[in-house]
């Protein structure tokens, strides 16, 4: 299961129109839900760190800003966990073995933690699966299909047997070239909780 979009709220346009703010008028030409440019994927498969994530950027779009706008900027697309998704995922995991697969970053990582902790009062989502994958610890990023196969052998997993769901069609169609059962959220029509109540019913 995905993270961002399915579990945790997001919207894409706030960062988009964060960096607008800060004078950068196209950042949705290098960065979209649907596509990025190496930069990003660098950083999310943990092939870069932080620092230099941050001092790639600035040099890109040539901008004075200071890390910390930019660090706001970068986390606005992260909203909130509804509580309801968090007990949705514990009834869950009484009843299968569940796993959290994430392109993610250790800017947003640390972000996504400081909410959970404030709203949802909890450190972490790892007593809600049984196995929690980031792909900047992984090495590896959605849409590859090696990174499937690598958590489902990891894990003991058969393909043909896992249900994954995310938010992005190319993510669902990589999982699919894994031999997954996967399926893609539309979140403007669906939820997490509905969407998988009905393919388990």
């Amino acid at each position: 299961m995905d993270l961002g979009g399915v579990i945790l709220n997001i919207d894409y346009y706030k960062t988009i129109n964060a960096f607008q703010k800060l004078g950068i008028p196209n950042f949705d030409e290098l960065y979209t839900q649907a596509k990025q440019e190496h930069l990003f994927d660098d950083y999310e498969s943990g092939k870069i760190d932080s620092n230099e994530f941050l001092t790639r950027l600035s040099e890109h779009f040539n901008v004075s800003r200071s890390r910390e706008e930019i660090i706001n900027a970068w986390n606005a697309m992260l909203l909130d966990l509804p509580q309801e998704r968090l007990e949705f995922l514990s009834s869950l995991k009484k009843k299968y073995r569940t796993s959290l697969l994430s392109n993610t970053n250790p800017i947003h990582i640390e972000c996504f933690h400081e909410i959970i902790k404030r709203e949802n009062n909890i450190d972490s989502l790892n007593p809600y699966f049984d196995h929690v994958h980031f792909s900047s610890d992984l090495g590896m990023r959605k849409p590859d299909p090696e990174i499937f196969e690598h958590v489902c052998k990891l894990h003991n997993y058969v393909p043909s047997e896992t249900l994954f769901i995310d938010d992005s069609s190319q993510h669902v169609n990589g999982a699919k070239e894994a031999g997954l059962q996967a399926y893609y959220l539309d979140t403007e029509k669906s939820n997490v909780i509905d969407l998988v109540s009905s393919l388990l019913a």
